[in-house]
């Protein structure tokens, strides 16, 4: 048996700049999507698969605009 490192992860949503008559671009915050959680895992790619299963619905068509963290202790 293997033992599990800690990680961390979360999943921030960035929102497209929206470019405004005569102004300049502005974007909105950066929210975040799902909480920071720590998992134990072998690696951060097999944590990265499974915050990435956190991802709520209604932004699985805006994934290009979604970022996963990863951090491990």
């Amino acid at each position: 048996m293997t033992k599990g490192k800690l990680f961390e992860y979360a999943v921030i949503y960035h929102p497209k700049a929206k470019k405004v008559k005569g102004e300049e671009e502005t974007g909105g915050k950066s929210i975040l999507i799902v909480d920071v959680t720590r998992v134990l895992a072998n690696e951060a790619s097999e944590v990265a698969m499974r915050a990435a299963r956190a991802i709520p619905a209604k932004y699985a068509d805006m994934l290009d605009l979604v970022e996963v963290v990863v951090r491990p202790f």
